[in-house]
């Protein structure tokens, strides 16, 4: 493969290739999960700042996570395939390893959690297994030391009105998919983006703002809808190839630059005015590998493409059913993908984007083709059953990886979101202390 960062990129053959190194073979697939969590302070539930989060890494230092720098400053960590970094405003995020199935996938998020645990009662750290902080003001979060954020903060919101929002106050699970071909790579985007209702309402779990009801069950979801470079991108709904997506990036505006180590702020300039040699303020250099592939980072849509399928319309939830969304799409996406493509295909757009804008407030009552979204949700968790059953991925008990599903067959036999037992919980209690502490005492089991 090219080196990303030392050649430059002269024609769009070489970004079409780039995409083509990303195929894999069938057995060779993998799943990647990232899982981002908001930390609190425990004793006034405001949010932790640039100095607690560096006490966490320097204690997870000595559990063999290496330090990444930028400058001086320390912003993540690294051991082997896994990575820890940190959001615009220190939501907590773990990167996992690919993995082969579920089961590992699980284990390595329980393993890392249990690592968390015992730092938190030290440092007087609590977390909340919710997807929009709900106690802080947008103006009170601590912002992030690292260049980039303090260059989106002032770009974001010129294109979408709850960008912010989306930088310091949404925290979301991304599953990361393989593709096997371009036509491959084609049926697995479209139906993350014909599914993302269903995904917005069934993973909803984010119902309030400042102590309050929001009035949405995934208010992230509707955040994420009102985000500059955000929601499902309109070549979803047309023909599609590796050469068309690498159109439609290009066109987008370049949000900020990285070279020689210094950051560059956009001037409006796009990508392809960048392939083209005509940014300004770099003398007609053009870019590498690595600035293509930053690029691709930067835009914020419903499902997106890098040398593998991001799916990123899930709310966070604890490490009880963590595993659920990413078991959910494992079985539809390799073990039942030709059946599940068969029932979208000719899903229209107006009635994917009615639903997905619906899907926020609505949950599994929003309407697609006739149906409500829950009556697809069953039809989509039996595809996704037999996927599973079909990959026959076992654990060292003997069980496959159906065993993660639980949480959303609860869902649909009760008609109950996560954010409605949420909203439930507060009409009674009339406060949210309930969000904190509970997953410090939870032990995972199934694996």
């Amino acid at each position: 493969m090219t080196n990303k960062s030392n050649s430059f990129i002269e024609n769009k053959i070489q970004l079409i290739q780039y995409f083509k190194d990303g195929i894999k073979k069938d057995t060779d697939l993998r799943i990647g999960v990232e899982h981002e969590k908001f930390l609190f302070n425990r004793t006034d539930l405001k949010r932790i700042n640039y100095d607690q989060i560096k006490k966490i890494f320097e204690i997870l230092k000595e559990k063999g996570w290496e330090p990444q720098l930028e400058g001086d400053k320390l912003i993540g960590l690294k051991r082997l395939n896994q990575k820890i970094t940190t959001e615009p405003g220190f939501q907590y995020e773990l990167s996992g390893a690919p993995f082969k199935n579920i089961h590992s996938v699980c284990s390595e998020n329980s393993s890392h959690f249990n690592e968390l645990k015992e730092i938190f009662k030290s440092t007087n750290i609590t977390t909340s297994s919710i997807a929009y902080d709900p106690f802080n003001k947008l103006i009170e979060i601590p912002k992030s030391p690292k260049e980039r954020y303090k260059i989106m903060t002032s770009e974001m919101p010129k294109g979408g009105k709850l960008s912010l929002d989306m930088m310091y106050k949404t925290a979301g699970i991304q599953i990361n998919y393989d593709y096997t071909s371009e036509e491959d790579f084609e049926k697995k985007f479209r139906i993350g983006n014909y599914l993302a209702p269903l995904t917005i309402a069934l993973f909803a779990n984010s119902p309030f703002n400042e102590n309050k009801l929001s009035g949405f069950l995934s208010y992230r979801g509707k955040v994420w809808q009102e985000t500059n470079r955000g929601g499902i991108m309109p070549i979803t709904f047309e023909k599609l190839n590796f050469e068309k997506y690498i159109d439609y990036a290009i066109n987008c505006p370049i949000l900020f630059l990285k070279k020689k180590g210094k950051y560059f702020s956009p001037n409006g300039q796009t990508f392809k005015d960048f392939l083209d040699g005509s940014l300004n303020f770099l003398k007609g250099e053009k870019p590498s590998l690595e600035d293509f592939e930053n690029h691709l980072g930067t835009i914020f849509t419903e499902i997106r493409l890098k040398q593998v399928i991001e799916f990123r319309s899930l709310d966070t939830c604890n490490f009880g059913c963590i595993c659920n969304g990413p078991s959910f799409f494992t079985g539809l996406i390799y073990g039942s993908l030709d059946e599940t493509y068969e029932i979208i295909k000719n899903w229209k757009k107006e009635e994917v984007m009615d639903a997905y804008l619906n899907a926020p407030k609505q949950g599994l009552n929003t309407m697609l083709r006739n149906k409500k979204l829950i009556d697809w949700g069953k039809i989509f968790l039996d595809l996704s059953k037999k996927g599973l059953d079909k990959r026959n991925e076992l654990n060292k008990s003997g069980k496959n990886e159906t065993i993660y599903l639980k949480h959303i067959e609860e869902i649909i036999e009760s008609k109950k979101t996560r954010a409605e037992m949420l909203i439930e919980q507060f009409n009674k209690t009339k406060n949210l202390s309930f969000l904190v502490n509970h997953d410090e005492n939870f032990s995972y089991s199934g694996f």
